[in-house]
């Protein structure tokens, strides 16, 4: 799903949805984005997968379906929720891998047109965010 998820943002959401996607670096007023569109994207197809493949007895389909639900949910976990503070949970988390997908995120979110554009995976960055996020942590565990 990981390299599904990176060429969906970097060929769709970072071309023809582009008008979608806009909004998530450009940022506009209000809690909802056009870019939670994509939600739709990836939460039907799922639906699909579960209920028919449940209806004609293709388990392959079901656990198709409930991969993307599952990264869906670690979508909205890691990205809406940790990464972009939608919601006040997971603020605290203090740890090198979570440092290094914030930053790479950061790196993302620096460009504000569709193209010129890094990083984009959301749970697998380049190993240079974790070389450093480690650095980060044993220097900040090291002074407390």
């Amino acid at each position: 799903m990981e390299f599904m998820a990176w060429a969906t943002h970097k060929y769709i959401m970072h071309g023809l949805g582009w008008y979608f996607h806009k909004d998530h670096h450009q940022v506009e007023p209000g809690f909802f984005e056009k870019n939670d569109f994509f939600f739709l994207i990836y939460a039907i197809p799922s639906w699909l997968c579960i209920m028919l493949g449940m209806m004609n007895n293709n388990y392959i389909a079901v656990w198709i379906g409930y991969g993307i639900a599952a990264y869906g949910f670690a979508y909205f976990l890691f990205h809406d929720v940790y990464i972009h503070r939608r919601f006040k949970w997971l603020r605290n988390i203090d740890h090198p891998y979570f440092m290094a997908i914030r930053k790479a995120h950061k790196v993302h979110h620096k460009h504000l047109g569709k193209a010129h554009g890094e990083c984009f995976g959301m749970l697998i960055v380049p190993k240079k965010y974790y070389r450093e996020a480690k650095r980060s942590f044993a220097i900040k565990k090291s002074k407390s």
